[in-house]
């Protein structure tokens, strides 16, 4: 019974964002008991502590661009778009387009890149996210960067990852810049 109710929650998600839910159908069915631990890690990829939907997507798109440029991206886009955000927005997050954000979500998008290549300049923004928004807000922002890389982890070691693709976002096509803070750092040496 509890198979048949969380496969109907899966195949809603499905139809939702149409997002290949196979790799969660495959946990459920091999193992319950693994699936409902799975389940409470969704809790914790669904906090959203005190920070407005603009810093908390710009984390997560950001962080899910970093281990994906597929599928997995594309439902964060999807989510960040059925949150209200604006199209123009999205964009700017996944090309990292920081003179088209607003201050606090370029704030977000640099220190995500940051704290991603375990760059110590991570530090200078992370006093800044707290000025803004205190511990709940880096909370927030620590569990999305988090959260968001499992997903694709996830999927590729059950044989589910697939190769990039270009992300949509209302009429628009991209493709993710995946290039890291690091790298671009180096470049500028």
């Amino acid at each position: 019974m509890i198979r048949y109710v969380f496969n109907k929650m899966l195949l809603a998600m499905k139809r939702r964002y149409d997002y290949d839910v196979r790799y969660m159908q495959d946990i459920l069915k091999t193992d319950p008991r693994a699936f409902l631990k799975f389940m409470g890690f969704q809790t914790m990829s669904s906090h959203s502590g005190n920070l407005p939907a603009g810093p908390l997507f710009a984390a997560r798109v950001r962080a899910i661009i970093w281990d994906d440029c597929g599928p997995c991206t594309q439902l964060v886009v999807n989510m960040a778009l059925e949150a209200k955000m604006s199209p123009d927005i999205v964009r700017a997050i996944i090309d990292r387009d920081l003179s088209n954000l607003p201050e606090d979500i370029a704030l977000v998008v640099q220190f995500t890149d940051l704290v991603l290549a375990h760059n110590p300049e991570a530090d200078d923004l992370r006093e800044k996210i707290l000025g803004l928004w205190g511990n709940k807000g880096l909370i927030a922002i620590a569990y999305s960067i988090s959260s968001c890389r499992v997903y694709p982890a996830l999927k590729y070691t059950l044989g589910y990852g697939k190769a990039c693709s270009r992300i949509r976002v209302n009429d628009l096509s991209l493709a993710p810049n995946r290039q890291s803070a690091l790298t671009r750092r180096a470049e500028n040496v």
